[in-house]
C-alpha cells in the first residue's frame, strides 16, 4: 500500500511552521495512542503513521529532501529506514516526547531525585508618604516566615522519637509503576502518595508545628527605600523570602510601595505641580505668595501682568531622581479668581477702569442711557 502525504497525514499545510507542525502531531498522538483506543486495531498502524511523518517534517534536513523527491528520499539516506531513529531523547522534541505526554516522562525507569528546593517569594505593600518617597527613608517592616521548629530541630517528630522510613517507596519518595504498551513494558515513576515524596514518616508528631517541622515567626526587617520611588515601584531584597526545603536557598522579598496622595501637590514623574489663587488686581499688578513645597513654604514672586493659567516654575524642587542625580521641579499654576460681590466703591473704580481702557462692561443697550449713565442709576437705587 502506497505511503500518504506526510503533510497530509499530519493535517497541515506544506509551508507549516515547526510549532504549527508540532501542535499537530501532539494532538493526533493523544487521539491514535493504542493505550487510548484499545478497542480499535487500527489505531496502532495509524500512531506508527503519525510518528514517521512527525520525524520527517520536524527535522529540517529530512524535511527538504522529503519536499523535493517525497517519499523516494528515504531510498537516499533521508530517513525513513527506522521512523523512531534519533528520537530517544526527550528534549529533542521527538518520541521522547510521547512518553512524557501519556506516562509522565522517567523512560525505563530513571528516577528524579527530590534535591533542595527554593523557598518562595514574598511580597509586602509598604504605604509611604509624598516626603518619603521623594527623598528616600529607612523603615523597620514585620513580615511572617517559616522557620524549623525549635522543639524537634526541624524533623516533625515529637522529642524522644525520630521519623521512620516509608516502607512503601523504602525511602526514595518514588514509586514505580509498570505500564505495557505496543512498544513494550515501560516504568512510570511518580512521586510515593504515602510520604508526599518525603522518603519518611512522622508517626509520633511534635505537638509544637504538628509534624510539619516548620513553624511560622515574625521576623522585623530593615528596608532602605531610596528617593524617587512612586506608587508600584518594587524593591527586591534578596534571600528574605521564604526559607527553601532541603538545604535550598531562600526566596526574595519584594516590597511594593503605596505613595499617600497629597493634597497640596500633584505628582507627574520628578516633577511636582501645585495650583495657587491670586485676584484679578493681585495678578494685574503683581504680588508675592507663600507656597509650599516639600523643603517648608518658599515666598514665590507672582509678576505684574500674570495671565489664568501661566506657570512659575520652581527649580530643584521636585522629587528626586531615582536613577540620576538632582531633583525635579515644582511647577506653581497661577489661578485668578474675579470676585463675586463687589461694594458699591469697588464698582465704581471698576467702571472707572473700564472707562479709562475704553472696555464695554455690563449689558447695557446703546439706544437708551449710556452705560455708566445706567450704572450709576443703579447704583443709586441700591
Amino acid at each position: 500500500m502506497a505511503k500518504r502525504d506526510y503533510y497530509e497525514v499530519l493535517g497541515v499545510g506544506k509551508n507549516a511552521s515547526e510549532a504549527e507542525i508540532k501542535k499537530a502531531f501532539r494532538t493526533l498522538a493523544r487521539k491514535y495512542h493504542p493505550d487510548a483506543n484499545q478497542e480499535d486495531p487500527g489505531a496502532s498502524d495509524k500512531f506508527k503513521e503519525i510518528n514517521e511523518a512527525h520525524q520527517i517534517l520536524s527535522d529540517a534536513d529530512k524535511r527538504a529532501k522529503y519536499d523535493q523527491f517525497g517519499h523516494a528520499a528515504e531510498q537516499m539516506g533521508g530517513g525513513g529506514g527506522n521512523p523512531f531513529e534519533g528520537m530517544g531523547g526527550a528534549g529533542a522534541g521527538g518520541f521522547g516526547d510521547i512518553f512524557d505526554m501519556f506516562f509522565g516522562g522517567g523512560m525505563g525507569g530513571r528516577q528524579r531525585q527530590r534535591g533542595p528546593e527554593r523557598g518562595a517569594d514574598m511580597q509586602y505593600e509598604l504605604e509611604l508618604s509624598l516626603e518619603e518617597a521623594a527623598f528616600g527613608v529607612k523603615k523597620e517592616i514585620r513580615i511572617p516566615r517559616t522557620e524549623p521548629c525549635e522543639t524537634c530541630h526541624g524533623s516533625g517528630a515529637k522529642p524522644g522519637t525520630q521519623p521512620v522510613t516509608c516502607s512503601k517507596c523504602r525511602g526514595t519518595g518514588q514509586i514505580q509503576v509498570a505500564q505495557n504498551t505496543v512498544f513494550g513494558r515501560f516504568v512510570n515513576v511518580a512521586t510515593c502518595d504515602r510520604c508526599r515524596g518525603e522518603g519518611r514518616i512522622v508517626e509520633h508528631p511534635c505537638a509544637t508545628c504538628r509534624g510539619r517541622g516548620l513553624v511560622q515567626k515574625m521576623h522585623t526587617v530593615e528596608v532602605n527605600i531610596p528617593g524617587g520611588v512612586e506608587t508600584g515601584s518594587r524593591l527586591r531584597m534578596s534571600g528574605y523570602g521564604e526559607n527553601g526545603d532541603r538545604g535550598g536557598p531562600a526566596g526574595d522579598l519584594y516590597i511594593v510601595m503605596r505613595v499617600r496622595p497629597d493634597s497640596r501637590f500633584r505628582r507627574q514623574d520628578d516633577d511636582l505641580i501645585t495650583e495657587v489663587t491670586v485676584s484679578a488686581t493681585q495678578a494685574a499688578l503683581g504680588t508675592t505668595l507663600e507656597v509650599p513645597t516639600l523643603d517648608g513654604p518658599e515666598q514665590v514672586k507672582v509678576p505684574e501682568g500674570t495671565q489664568h493659567g501661566e506657570t512659575i516654575r520652581l527649580k530643584g524642587k521636585g522629587v528626586k531622581r531615582l536613577r540620576g542625580g538632582g531633583r525635579g521641579d515644582q511647577h506653581v499654576i497661577v489661578q485668578i479668581k474675579v470676585p463675586t460681590k463687589l461694594t458699591e466703591r469697588e464698582r465704581e473704580l471698576l467702571l472707572e477702569l473700564a472707562q479709562l481702557r475704553g472696555e464695554a462692561v455690563g449689558t447695557a443697550d446703546p439706544k437708551d442711557k449710556g452705560f455708566f449713565e445706567k450704572v450709576k442709576d443703579a447704583l443709586g437705587n441700591l
